[in-house]
């Protein structure tokens, strides 16, 4: 009997050991597995229009109109002389910028904003109703530049606010201006005009990985390939005039930021092609991706060109993620030059082929890995600080 309930006992420990045991390593599995890019099963528009990405464009804010005081004598029955009634005008409203996470360009934002206009007084000291605020929704990390080039607001929280046209004072009745000496006043005050200020608005960060190259490397097709995005692509070079912007979607619901740059040639720096404009994009991307046609003889010199280029606009832009993309490897011409840029470069490489959709789940996973990484390095310098 003893035997028996030891017997019992044992295999009883071996089956809990045993379950624990495929617990643990199905907790390991799932700990070790990567969030996987999601592709979108619903089919793209078919309209011609396509959206830019507008990250600078020039604003001018328009402050409201104050609504102009009113003359009036108040005339009662028993009392035709009962005395001066007009009323105040209400002020006008301000041009108010406002920081939203649910918006991602400025292509809503409209050249001039302007503001409500108060009011205007009434008889019987009616005051003029003040004019609502115009709040406008941008980006985050949105700059605004006075016409010096000066930073006068930066909008790096959600709901920060700043306020663009201050609205005009409301003018004021003959009521108001009654003194010991002036009893029936016929004198009232015109509403004030708003502020009228223009502002260079810039965003600060447009994508987390910027697609970067030479003109018809293949970076709208990649783009297309990975996102819902849909840019120009031709057989010629500088198809993309403007950035495009594409969202690379995961399983954990992050959404990653991609953005299409116009292709750079050499003497960008110099104001060359699209030149400074091209430049700047490239200055608001926080990860780079040097799509390279390794079809072309010598590919790795594209890519000391660009390099050259980025350090002569602004030396910081190589310290940011590098990672060289050579695109088109279904191309026969392609595997003797791959091994040579191999050779020349030191920045990791992924080959891909954004036509036939070669290793695309490979790179969408190291974009993942990247942008989690510059996550984790703003999460400790913000706990620093």
């Amino acid at each position: 009997m003893l035997k028996l309930i030891s017997r019992l006992s044992s295999r009883s420990l071996l089956k809990r050991s045993t379950v624990i045991s495929v617990e643990i390593t199905q907790k390991s599995h799932l700990s070790d597995k990567r969030p996987a890019a999601l592709r979108s099963r619903k089919a793209k528009s078919s309209t011609k229009e396509v959206q830019y990405f507008v990250d600078a464009k020039r604003v001018r804010a328009i402050g409201g109109k104050g609504g102009d005081g009113c003359i009036s004598f108040l005339q009662l029955w028993a009392n035709d002389k009962a005395g001066p009634d007009g009323g105040d005008g209400g002020n006008g409203g301000h041009v108010i910028f406002q920081a939203s996470i649910g918006v991602r360009d400025l292509q809503n934002v409209g050249s001039v904003v302007t503001g409500e206009s108060g009011e205007n007084g009434r008889n019987k000291d009616c005051h003029g109703e003040c004019a609502k605020h115009t709040i406008v929704p941008v980006p985050l990390g949105t700059i605004f530049r006075d016409l010096s080039g000066q930073i006068v607001g930066d909008l790096g929280r959600e709901g920060l606010m700043f306020i663009g046209a201050r609205g005009g004072a409301g003018g004021k009745g003959n009521h108001f201006f009654i003194s010991d000496t002036i009893q029936a006043p016929k004198v009232c005050q015109y509403g004030a005009e708003g502020e009228n200020i223009s502002y260079q608005v810039e965003v600060q960060s447009i994508a987390h990985i910027g697609l970067l190259g030479m003109p018809n490397a293949g970076k709208s097709t990649l783009l297309r390939a990975i996102t819902r995005a849909r840019p120009k692509v031709a057989p010629y070079p500088f198809t993309t005039l403007k950035p495009h912007l594409g969202i690379v979607h995961y399983d954990d619901y992050v959404q990653i930021a991609i953005a299409d740059l116009p292709g750079l040639i050499p003497g960008s720096h110099r104001n060359r092609g699209l030149g400074i404009q091209f430049l700047k994009h490239v200055e608001r991307c926080n990860t780079l991706l040097f799509i390279l046609d390794v079809s072309v003889v010598e590919p790795w010199q594209h890519f000391e060109q660009l390099q050259f280029e980025l350090s002569q606009f602004n030396p910081d832009l190589l310290k940011r993620t590098q990672i060289i993309v050579a695109n088109k490897i279904d191309l026969p011409e392609s595997e003797e030059n791959l091994k040579l840029l191999r050779q020349r470069v030191k920045v990791p490489i992924l080959e891909i082929s954004a036509k036939n959709g070669t290793n695309l789940n490979t790179l969408l996973s190291k974009i993942r890995e990247i942008y989690d990484a510059a996550q984790e390095e703003a999460e400790n310098q913000a706990s620093g600080e």
